[in-house]
């Protein structure tokens, strides 16, 4: 799992922000394991797409001829090819949507989406499929996103504060859980910052207009076991400063709960292991740049 931030160091005084940026540290590691020994390299056109669990290999399996024999690597990895002898785009993703509905089926999928993730080695390079949403993480597939601070920075006089969004108790991942003001996966055919437009407008009431201003800080890559598969993510990260008096309000019913909240509570809520992994890394990130963990301090 790489970030961008360091977190403060405790010091003799007891720093509560250092303390609070411990536990936040042992809660991340807690749920941030990753066994490359018990996964294999999912490969196509010669390019990894996914870290596949062995155990999930062996379920394809009893679906037919969904991947190639193992191949030893010399890095002592072994990889294995998906949909070997289906070499294009179409083919690969009629095969998977049959696929994902047979996984779905048969219970191993849940939180069926209707929308259609890339298979693909990389951002920037071309996808060799589409999959149904639900599947990636069974099939431990590298996927994208988009997640947004939303600032607000106390240079009238206040304390500086970020708006932080609660996930719907209905989300198949992470119900209840404090997020960031706006995330959201990015589908097959967009890129990182329409992603988030169109998130911003659906999660928090956000105009376009007032989106397009955000700040973009680079990329998170996120790499951790899950109960459901494996959590491969490259989650692309942006600050946005909002109106002293933006008031959110959620448009998709995919967030029960918006709450404005100081630096203080914020590092409370991430220490409890209350906010999403990958929301707390973005979270973090935005502290540190903002030399802001100074503000949960109390002297």
């Amino acid at each position: 799992m790489a970030a961008m931030f360091s977190l403060p160091a405790a010091d003799a005084g007891g720093n509560s922000a250092a303390d609070a940026a411990a536990r936040i540290a042992a809660s991340l590691a807690a749920r941030s394991g990753f066994d490359a020994a018990a996964k294999l390299r999912l490969m196509a056109d010669g390019r990894q797409v996914g870290w596949l669990p062995r155990a999930h290999a062996a379920i394809l399996r009893g679906f037919g001829a969904v991947l190639g024999p193992e191949r030893p690597l010399a890095d002592g990895s072994v990889a294995v090819v998906l949909l070997p002898g289906r070499d294009d785009f179409d083919a690969r993703s009629a095969a998977l949507q049959t696929l994902s509905r047979q996984l779905a089926d048969a219970g191993h999928v849940r939180g069926w989406r209707d929308e259609l993730f890339a298979v693909t080695a990389a951002l920037n390079a071309p996808a060799v499929a589409v999959v149904e949403r639900a599947a990636a993480r069974f099939l431990g597939l590298l996927t994208f996103a988009s997640h947004m601070n939303g600032i607000v920075d106390g240079a009238a006089g206040g304390q500086p504060a970020l708006w932080i969004s609660r996930r719907s108790p209905a989300k198949a991942i992470d119900p209840g859980m404090w997020d960031n003001l706006v995330a959201g996966g990015m589908p097959h055919g967009s890129d990182p910052l329409a992603t988030l437009v169109r998130e911003c407008e659906e999660e928090s009431g956000i105009p376009p207009a007032l989106a397009r201003g955000v700040q973009a800080h680079g990329m998170i890559e996120v790499l951790r076991d899950l109960p459901e598969g494996v959590q491969w993510e490259q989650v692309y990260v942006y600050d946005l400063l909002l109106p002293p008096g933006f008031i959110p309000h959620n448009q998709d019913g995919e967030v029960s709960e918006h709450r404005r909240v100081e630096v203080a509570p914020l590092l409370a809520i991430m220490s409890a292991g209350a906010m999403t992994v990958d929301a707390t890394l973005v979270t973090l990130d935005a502290l540190g740049r903002r030399g802001w963990f100074r503000a949960g301090r109390h002297e």
